[in-house]
């Protein structure tokens, strides 16, 4: 069977996208241009931002269906994503909560992409957070 390898967003400035994501995460660009950047993960799969205003077959009006997530291994380290990311100034918009992923919150991009970091739940430690 084979495995998604890339995952795309489509974004209103290739350019500015990339520094965010540059910064936000410290991604490695593997190509851009003015219209197209793509990065490496370290899954080994790749994301690319791609201009909404040049890719084809043309885009409808983009809205927030999906998200970026990010696992990491405990709490704490949520926390620290979120005290990091909110004094960078991006916007927060569901603050840390234990929801049915884990220990959780969400950001947006620059053009309203989701951007999720979590931890798994600790149903072996604390049932009440899997109910």
């Amino acid at each position: 069977m084979s495995q998604p390898s890339l995952f795309i967003l489509y974004v209103d400035n290739p350019t500015a996208s990339k520094d965010f994501y540059q910064e936000l995460l410290g991604l490695t660009v593997v190509e851009s241009s003015p219209t197209f950047v793509m990065f490496s993960l370290s899954s080994g799969a790749m994301m690319a931002l791609w201009s909404k205003h040049t890719v084809e077959p043309k885009v409808g009006q983009i809205t927030a269906s999906g998200e970026y997530a990010i696992s990491v291994e405990s709490d704490s380290i949520v926390d620290e994503y979120h005290q990091r990311w909110s004094s960078k100034g991006i916007t927060i918009i569901q603050q840390p909560q234990h929801k049915e992923c884990g220990y959780t919150f969400t950001a947006t991009d620059p053009d309203g992409h989701r951007l999720r970091v979590f931890s798994m739940p600790e149903c072996m430690n604390n049932p009440r957070y899997c109910q």
